[in-house]
């Protein structure tokens, strides 16, 4: 990822480029509630680099021998509750390989010596032990990687905050950026105004909108939204 990308994306929440997707008409690609980072406040965004966790960390070693730098290491291990199929070992061979951070749908272990790292690792919690057991490794484990209902390769973007983390297609990176910027603008702009005493109501023209509701019932909130430049809800 070219360093202007990196850059703008860093001044962006997951938040605002969520509400980006519903504007652009692209679908929305949250990781499961409850991803978080095992160093709260970390951040990371870059290319997937997905893996597909059969029970043997060969796959993550694999997969680190075609990383890009930046690249985020994207674990699948099915959204596992039973064991931790990322440990220290392999996040601070992730950061010796350029990579940005790591992705997971499952748990990890090792909480204080990754956090001693210090490569951003977002997952669905902590848990002592290892893999349970060896599975049989789907032929495609390089290729792509779940994360809940989604699948996802090195054609998307993943970012990652304090919400969450979203996947991005790259193909649609730069126009997902630009309405991204305008919606934090916008908000920005409307919670400037709130602290200078201008209700949000009066903002984003309530009285004005229950009014056209009423004589216009198929009317929503949404369209109104749009038409005065509002960004609340996306």
């Amino acid at each position: 990822m070219d360093p202007r990308t990196s850059s703008r994306l860093d001044a962006l929440t997951t938040a605002h480029l969520t509400d980006a997707c519903l504007r652009a008409g692209v679908p929305v690609r949250c990781a499961p509630a409850g991803t978080r980072a095992v160093e709260p406040g970390s951040r990371v965004a870059g290319r997937v680099l997905p893996a597909r966790h059969a029970g043997s960390v060969d796959v993550f070693l694999e997969a680190l021998a075609g990383a890009l730098p930046g690249d985020v290491l994207v674990v699948d291990n099915g959204g596992r509750l039973d064991e931790a199929c990322v440990g220290d070992l392999v996040v601070q061979e992730a950061a010796s390989a350029g990579l940005a951070g790591l992705v997971l749908w499952g748990l990890h272990r090792d909480t204080a010596d990754i956090r001693a790292i210090g490569l951003p690792v977002f997952s669905l919690g902590a848990l002592p032990t290892g893999p349970l057991e060896l599975r049989d490794r789907p032929d495609d484990a390089l290729d792509r990687a779940g994360s809940g209902a989604w699948s996802v390769g090195t054609s998307d973007v993943v970012v990652a905050d304090d919400d969450g983390a979203v996947f991005l297609p790259a193909d649609r990176l730069p126009e997902l950026l630009t309405l991204a910027e305008r919606i934090r603008d916008t908000e920005r702009r409307q919670a400037d105004r709130i602290r200078s005493g201008e209700s949000l109501r009066d903002q984003l023209r309530m009285t004005e909108f229950v009014e056209r509701r009423n004589s216009e019932p198929g009317l929503t909130f949404r369209a109104h939204l749009r038409e005065i430049g509002g960004a609340v809800e996306e």
